[in-house]
C-alpha cells in the first residue's frame, strides 16, 4: 500500500461497535516453541488474503509484542504490563502459543492474559473441513461454537499445596467452622462461579446465536453434583435468557409444550445438558447442538474433545473476547521439540486469523482464507500430521503449506 495512508488504531464504541480503518495496527505475539514457525506462515496467508480481497485498498500493519520467552529475554518479565496495555489499546490482537510449565513455576500466561484483560468469553468454533481425517463416521455433522467462561471456576488459581501453612488454615477452618474434615495431605482449590460472570457469558452466547440465525444454545454443566456452582450456572443461564432475550428465546420445555417440538422462526432454543451426557451426545447426535455455553473447566474439555472429532487442535481456531478488546490465538501448545523445524500444521492460527478478520468486518478476506485452506486440504497438500493419515498425500513444510494456501486464492 503506497498511497500514503497512515496506520491507525481500531477503536471500540460504547455499544461494542468496531471502527476499523483501512490500515489498522494489529499487535501480534509470535509465541514460544513452534510460534516461530506458525506465525510467519499465518502472516503470509493473511496478507495474501487481504491483498487479494481489497486490491491494495486495505492493509494490516503488524506490531510485535514481546511476551513469553521473548518477553523474559527482553524485559525480565514473561508478561510485561506494557504488552497488556498495548493489547487493550489496539482492541484487536493475535497470538501464538505460550509456554506454561506443568506443576511448577509461573502460572499459565494464557490464563493471565484472559484475566488481566477481562477476556471473559473463550470462543471456539468447531467445524469440519472436507478431507481432514476424523475418527467419526459423519464428521460433517459437526458445526458448533463453544462459549467458555474464561475468568473463574478452577482456573481462578485459588489453590494451596498439600501440607502448606495456607492449606492447613483452610483445612482447620473447614473442620472447626463448617464441620468438613479433610485428610492432612490434601491440596485445596476453590471453585468460584458468579452470577455476574455467568450472565455476561451466556448473554454473549445467545446474542451470537441470534446474530447468526443458529437454532440453539446449550448450557453445559455438572449441576446434579455441584449444585451451587455449576447448578447455579445453569439456573443463571436460563434467567438471563428469560430476562434479556425473552421475546427471542424459548426453553426446550416450551418448545414441546407450546410449539409441537418445532422451533419458531427467529427464536433460539435454550436447553441444558449434564456435562458427561453432552460428551456422549456430541458424538452420537452432533447436529443437535450449535452453540454451547459452559463454565471454564468444562469448556476446556469439550472444546478439545470436539477439535479431536474434526482433525485435532491443529485445525481448531479460537478467540478470547471481552467488552474492551479481543485476542485471537492458536489453541494448541508450543510443541518445543518441533520448534524451528518448519514442520507443524499452522491451520489453528490461520483459522484464528480468519476469525479475527470476520470480527473486524473484513469478511471477504476471511472467506478467501477458509476456501483456500479447504482447497489445499482437498488437494491432499498437507503437513505431516495430516499426510500420515491421508492416502496419496503430498507432505509439505509449514511454510510451504502457507504458500500453497496463498496460491489458491485466485
Amino acid at each position: 500500500m503506497n498511497d500514503g495512508t497512515r496506520a491507525e488504531l481500531i477503536t471500540l464504541a460504547p455499544d461494542g461497535t468496531l471502527a476499523v480503518p483501512e490500515r489498522p495496527v494489529i499487535p501480534f505475539i509470535e509465541g514460544d516453541g513452534i510460534g516461530r514457525d506458525i506465525w510467519p506462515a499465518t502472516c503470509q496467508v493473511v496478507e495474501a488474503a487481504v491483498g487479494r480481497a481489497y486490491g491494495g485498498r486495505k492493509e494490516i500493519v503488524w506490531k510485535e509484542l514481546p511476551v513469553g520467552e521473548k518477553g523474559f529475554e527482553q524485559t525480565g518479565q514473561w508478561l510485561p504490563q506494557q504488552a497488556l496495555e498495548e493489547m487493550e489499546r489496539h482492541v484487536v490482537s493475535i497470538k501464538g502459543p505460550l509456554t506454561t510449565p506443568v506443576g511448577q513455576g509461573m502460572r499459565s500466561l494464557n490464563v493471565a492474559i484472559r484475566q488481566k484483560l477481562d477476556l471473559y468469553a473463550c470462543v471456539r468454533p468447531v467445524r469440519y473441513i472436507d478431507h481432514v481425517p476424523s475418527p467419526l463416521r459423519h464428521p460433517e455433522k459437526i458445526d458448533m461454537v463453544v462459549f467458555r467462561e474464561n475468568t473463574e471456576d478452577l482456573y481462578a488459581g485459588i489453590e494451596w499445596e498439600a501440607g502448606s501453612a495456607e492449606a492447613e488454615k483452610v483445612r482447620a477452618f473447614l473442620a472447626e467452622q463448617m464441620g468438613r474434615h479433610l485428610p492432612e495431605t490434601t491440596g485445596i482449590g476453590i471453585k468460584p462461579i458468579s452470577k455476574a460472570n455467568t450472565e455476561r457469558l451466556v448473554a454473549r452466547a445467545i446474542a451470537y446465536a441470534l446474530e447468526n440465525d443458529l437454532p440453539s444454545v446449550t448450557l453445559m454443566h455438572k449441576g446434579n453434583i455441584m449444585k451451587f456452582t455449576e447448578g447455579a450456572f445453569r439456573n443463571w443461564g436460563y434467567q438471563v435468557a428469560r430476562e434479556r432475550f425473552g421475546d427471542r428465546t424459548v426453553t426446550e420445555e416450551q418448545l414441546h409444550a407450546e410449539y409441537g417440538g418445532r422451533r419458531p422462526d427467529g427464536k433460539v432454543v435454550i436447553k441444558d445438558r449434564i456435562a458427561d451426557m453432552l460428551f456422549q451426545q456430541v458424538l452420537l447426535r452432533p447436529d443437535e447442538f450449535s452453540v454451547i455455553a459452559t463454565p471454564n473447566l468444562n469448556g476446556d474439555y469439550i472444546s478439545d474433545a470436539l477439535a479431536a472429532q474434526v482433525g485435532g487442535l491443529g485445525m481448531a481456531p479460537g478467540a478470547n473476547m471481552g467488552d474492551r478488546c479481543a485476542v485471537f490465538e492458536a489453541t494448541h501448545g508450543t510443541a518445543p521439540k518441533y520448534a524451528g523445524r518448519d514442520k507443524v500444521n499452522p491451520s489453528s492460527l490461520i483459522l484464528s486469523a480468519a476469525m479475527m478478520l470476520d470480527y473486524m468486518g473484513w469478511n471477504e478476506a476471511a472467506r478467501l482464507i477458509r476456501a483456500a485452506l479447504q482447497a489445499t486440504v482437498r488437494d491432499a497438500v498437507v503437513t505431516y500430521d495430516l499426510a500420515r493419515q491421508i492416502d496419496g498425500a503430498r507432505q509439505v513444510s509449514c511454510s510451504r503449506f502457507a504458500a500453497e494456501i496463498a496460491g489458491r486464492m485466485g
